[in-house]
């Protein structure tokens, strides 16, 4: 891993991600950096590898991935991921103000530049007029709010802060900026908290109809709209929620979902097919194509979906349709449980937090609270019927 001269002995290890950045808290001058390795190290060799380390490191740091991976608790412990940046263009405007902030510190504001204000007026005007025709119902809905709260218009890109707060209004989503493309792990495991890792820079002026990577222009006119809609919020979470704790095949498996619906799904709307996906409603060249009679369509079956192969560098050509963005929800949640794991979680929204239920005691606690607001639903239902009018029925069916 290091030269035996320096370190006193010599380690064979297999390295999986090595990565150095500017230090967030540089102690002897503004040149130090932070190291990320993640490999693989026999236990026995640990204590006196992280020994040697401390020879030619300031600070040496641990964490060790058993059989089944660490994932965080607490929304504050998404601070403790990783973080690793798996893609990184230097090609695109990285000038602007994206250090990982902590969960909670306000998010940075950012005065873009006249070319990047134009580049995205570009891309919002092409994108805008194809909408009404391509996008589903649940995308133009949100995308109007949008415009009306949140500045969403041709000359001015919007701020993650306020569009963060307009997210959190309605579904409980929050943006969090990243600096890059980040691991599939990482990410998803975000989402099972409502948070959606989000770039701030634009993308090349040379090149305003297509981005290598994720820009504020994917992100805010591909992503955002949908995570306002409550059922697709609900959607993402659920890809996330089946991640944590996941083995590396899994997580596979999940981010190849993710991609071909969160960022390429299609779906039935009045017997026409409409875009949701983020990666074509950010993009005017493949939303056309998808839409056209040139791509090839397959129902959505997340088994089928889960292991076909994708492109991440030209138009799919293959796309998977939703009945419905319900029915879409039903199918994750089957194959999520599917996935073998040793235990079972649930998600506390009033703490953000997940439990893992190893102990009759927390499975009779998370029980009784799903038992009130079931018994709470009901009563509205009651309360519904009583109120009717004669002449209509509501149908109660007590699950």
């Amino acid at each position: 891993m290091a030269p035996g001269s320096r370190l006193g002995m010599m380690f064979e290890t297999q390295i999986h991600h090595f990565e150095t950045r500017q230090a967030k808290k540089p102690k002897n001058s503004v040149d130090d950096l932070d190291i990320f390795v993640e490999c693989e190290v026999h236990s026995a060799d640990v204590g006196v590898l992280v020994t040697s380390l401390k020879r030619v490191a300031k600070d040496v740091e641990t964490s060790r991935e058993d059989k089944v991976p660490w994932f965080p608790r607490r929304i504050q412990d998404l601070d403790k991921c990783h973080h690793l940046i798996i893609k990184y263009d230097p090609s695109l405007d990285h000038g602007h103000p994206v250090s990982l902030t902590l969960l909670g510190d306000p998010l940075p504001h950012v005065e873009y530049t006249a070319q990047e204000t134009a580049t995205w007026r570009e891309v919002y005007r092409k994108l805008r007029s194809l909408y009404p025709t391509h996008a589903c119902t649940q995308y133009l809905d949100a995308f109007q709010q949008l415009e009306k709260h949140c500045g969403y218009r041709e000359d001015n890109i919007p701020q993650l802060q306020d569009v963060s707060r307009f997210l959190k209004e309605r579904t409980g989503f929050q943006l969090r900026p990243a600096a890059g493309q980040l691991s599939a792990r990482d990410f998803l495991a975000s989402l099972a908290f409502r948070v959606f890792q989000c770039t701030q820079y634009t993308r090349h002026f040379s090149s305003p109809m297509h981005s290598p990577e994720p820009d504020c222009c994917h992100e805010l006119l591909g992503h955002v709209p949908m995570l306002a809609d409550k059922e697709f919020a609900q959607f993402s979470q659920d890809i996330g929620l089946a991640s944590l704790g996941s083995s590396e095949e899994e997580i596979e498996k999940l981010a190849t979902l993710y991609w071909f619906t969160v960022e390429f799904g299609l779906c039935k709307q009045n017997g026409l097919i409409r875009a949701y996906g983020a990666g074509l409603l950010s993009s005017y060249g493949e939303l056309m194509y998808a839409l056209s009679n040139k791509p090839e369509y397959k129902p959505f079956d997340p088994e089928v979906t889960a292991v076909h192969p994708y492109q991440d560098q030209a138009f799919q050509p293959v796309y998977f349709i939703a009945e419905n963005l319900e029915d879409a929800k039903v199918k994750l949640r089957s194959y999520a449980m599917k996935i073998k794991k040793p235990f079972a979680l649930h998600y506390d929204p009033f703490t953000s937090s997940i439990e893992v239920l190893n102990t009759p005691r927390k499975v009779k606690r998370a029980l009784h609270q799903i038992k009130e607001e079931l018994e709470n639903f009901c009563l509205a239902l009651e309360n519904l019927s009583q109120n009717h009018s004669s002449t209509s029925h509501l149908s109660l069916r007590y699950l």
